[in-house]
């Protein structure tokens, strides 16, 4: 790959010329000049600062886009041009997906002993940014993401429920949004899919995390389960993760519920396509 655009990838990545520089073990006289070729390369500037931050143009949004997809292409190339055979797929999923969804795929593709996985699960937020680093070919998120940015194709649709003990009262019912403001609201970290979710609705309505009477931050599923059982707390999630388990009950808050998708994400203009129908048996 043309250590320019490395030099760029970079830049976009920490958004300090700096701190580029120490990553790629040059100068930041010899960032900045190499940003400046390419700037006089396309005649437009990549980079602008408010202040002191570094922000980056709609040109550098452009050209970054494009420049992740050279990189993975070109890794791809080496690999080829090496004689290695692809081997290991890297894929990365929300915890949702990755615990409740993906497991009968996981164990068909991994059941071919010409095939190694590479699993990474974890919130979406911090996914996109290796999907973006070229570190994963897939990814398979219920979270939000630009959908002008990235490839995609829907995976499937699941329900958004809300959960409570068995003996709650909310249970099997349809409550507002004002019924739920005296309850402990159990929630996962931010920057994962259910809480992004979450949070859009509530907005929307003209509420946040912050209205209910307490708020716990867990981001451990099992331990969501075990506290809501416990009648700790009430929780939103997706139906996989509990699925017809009787010691939950399940409730209904429009618009907080409802039916919502599962996307496979990918960088465009790469092979993830291919690695994606070879996973999924399509």
């Amino acid at each position: 790959m043309e250590p320019k655009l490395n030099t760029f990838l970079t830049v976009c990545e920490t958004m300090n010329y700096h701190t580029a520089a120490e990553l790629l073990h040059l100068t930041q006289p010899a960032v900045t000049k190499q940003i400046q070729s390419l700037e006089a390369q396309y005649r437009t500037r990549l980079f602008s600062y408010d202040g002191k931050t570094l922000h980056k143009t709609e040109a550098g949004r452009v050209l970054e886009d494009y420049a992740r997809s050279i990189r993975s292409n070109f890794r791809e190339m080496e690999q080829a041009m090496a004689g290695i055979k692809r081997r290991t797929l890297r894929i990365g999923a929300t915890k949702t997906i990755g615990d409740y969804v993906l497991l009968n795929e996981i164990g068909r593709y991994s059941a071919d002993p010409f095939h190694e996985l590479t699993l990474m699960v974890d919130n979406t937020e911090h996914l996109l940014s290796m999907l973006d680093a070229s570190k994963l070919d897939f990814l398979v998120v219920e979270g939000l993401f630009d959908k002008d940015r990235y490839g995609f194709d829907l995976l499937q649709t699941e329900p958004f429920i809300g959960i409570c003990a068995r003996e709650h009262p909310f249970s099997g019912r349809s409550v507002t949004i004002e019924d739920l403001l005296e309850e402990t609201l159990i929630v996962r970290e931010s920057g994962s899919g259910t809480r992004d979710i979450l949070e859009r609705q509530l907005n929307l309505c003209g509420y946040g995390l912050k209205s209910f009477r307490r708020l716990l931050t867990i981001s451990s599923f099992p331990v969501i389960r075990k506290l809501v059982k416990a009648r700790q707390g009430i929780s939103f999630l997706y139906q996989a993760v509990v699925k017809d388990d009787p010691a939950f009950g399940r409730f209904q808050t429009a618009p907080l519920t409802g039916e919502h998708e599962f996307h496979i994400v990918y960088l465009k203009d790469t092979r993830a396509q291919e690695y994606v129908k070879e996973f999924f048996g399509r």
